[in-house]
């Protein structure tokens, strides 16, 4: 089979990336998703496409799915964001039926257009105490305040300095702002430092936002964040910390790195996300102004210009960020953080390697595509839903399976999880000897 020019093996799924059509041209629109939907159907019809799966029961610690060609999966799941099971707690069903009865189902409206309920006055000063900070603006999404804060704030003659690995939603928001862009390495303090010496001796009467996250997705570390503020306050630019996967899973209170760090109330501007930890879409941005509140209120486009969060959401993510600061909560971070490291430790000793430190994102390393693709077709037959994460949302050949660990999961499941990884790895990388042994044999006979 050979797609758009591309080899054989291509077309069955063990090459190639997504990348290679995300700069499509010519002058048809509507014909530039033919290349890539080509390449897709090629590792669907081969089995090799594990994405877009929808769930039929709730997303618990096992669950039932399709594939998008329909056909049924079923096993443990560990491929949901639900860090501490809190998506079908009661108490959170019954508020949610509750709010429901009160206000209906629908904002009905943009925060800045009547969309705002009581529950949702609420929840900013709920989220804005728990932070220690004074204000704190909500957004429809996680992605919409990573997008919103940066392109509310920083405008064209401004300067980002951006952690290389930093969540798509905050590149997206910096490409849309300006073209004054640097990125510095992966945590790397001193290369932050050479950027912004660099700016700020050309440069001294524009503003500029430095980008970082409590906690990288990918690799599961952190940066030294009193460092980076610290740096900021040096160079007279603005510290934006993203805390979606750390806030409420992980530090004794539940308020992720920056509570680690001691650093609450003391960074420039957090946000965040709902939906890793707190049982529901939505984001928010917290602030030490009130003035940055009502600017990002009416600048920040993706609040602005979005319906609000319903009064469901916002009922919801209040109560899981009681439960979160309760007694509860601290026994399910603590029974999180067992799981997290039993699966840490199972993986080492079957000899599989997982990257950074200890949180509820545990990813395995695979390495190339090709063998990281015949291990998501075989999982499900193993009973494990897992995400595949590859190239280009990853290094190439840095392929990997992220493991998005909840506090409901039991230690069979965390054995099951290893078990079936480990076999499937194994099965995968001996077929890809015989493969590439086959492949010299053709090519010298040729």
């Amino acid at each position: 089979m050979s797609i758009n020019g591309k080899s054989d093996v291509m077309g069955s799924g063990l090459s190639g990336s997504a990348r290679d059509f995300r700069v499509p041209s010519g002058p048809d629109l509507l014909a530039r998703g033919d290349g890539f939907f080509a390449w897709q159907e090629g590792r669907r019809q081969n089995g090799y496409w594990p994405f877009s799966r929808s769930t039929e029961t709730r997303p618990g610690t096992a669950c039932k799915a399709r594939d998008d060609r329909g056909n049924p999966l079923e096993g443990i799941n560990f491929s949901s964001q639900d860090y501490l099971s809190l998506a079908s707690h009661p108490e959170i069903s019954a508020v949610a039926t509750d709010a429901v009865q009160r206000f209906g189902v629908h904002s009905a409206g943009s925060a800045v257009l009547v969309g705002n309920t009581a529950s949702s006055v609420a929840l900013e000063r709920k989220i804005a105490d728990f932070l220690q900070m004074e204000e704190v603006v909500l957004y429809p999404t996680g992605w919409a305040a990573g997008y919103g804060v940066i392109r509310g704030l920083v405008r064209s003659a401004d300067h980002i300095v951006m952690d290389a690995l930093a969540h798509t939603c905050l590149q997206e928001g910096a490409n849309a702002s300006t073209q004054n862009i640097s990125l510095f390495r992966h945590l790397d303090v001193e290369h932050c430092r050479a950027k912004l010496e660099g700016i700020r001796a050309r440069d001294t009467q524009n503003g500029i936002m430095v980008i970082t996250e409590g906690l990288f997705s990918m690799d599961s570390d952190t940066p030294d964040l009193a460092a980076m503020q610290a740096l900021c306050d040096e160079f007279g630019a603005t510290l934006m910390v993203d805390v979606a996967h750390d806030l409420g899973a992980l530090g004794a209170e539940g308020r992720g790195h920056i509570g680690i760090q001691n650093m609450l109330g003391k960074v420039d501007l957090v946000m965040g996300s709902f939906s890793k930890t707190f049982a529901s879409n939505g984001g928010f941005v917290a602030t030490n102004r009130r003035e940055i509140k009502e600017y990002l209120r009416y600048y920040s486009p993706s609040t602005t210009f979005s319906n609000a969060l319903s009064p469901v959401q916002t009922a919801v993510i209040g109560k899981a960020f009681d439960i979160v600061a309760s007694a509860e909560g601290k026994t399910l971070r603590e029974q999180l953080m067992r799981n997290v490291v039993s699966l840490r430790t199972q993986f080492a000793e079957v000899g599989l390697d997982v990257y950074g430190d200890p949180s509820a994102i545990v990813c395995a390393k695979v390495g190339r595509e090709s063998i990281a693709r015949m291990v998501s077709r075989r999982l499900p037959k193993l009973g494990l839903l897992a995400n595949l994460v590859e190239y280009p949302a990853v290094a190439k050949g840095a392929a990997r399976f992220r493991l998005q660990v909840m506090a409901g999961h039991s230690e069979e499941n965390i054995r099951h999880a290893v078990k079936s990884i480990k076999l499937a790895v194994d099965e995968a990388r001996i077929m890809a000897a015989v493969q590439e042994s086959r492949s010299q044999t053709l090519a010298m006979a040729a």
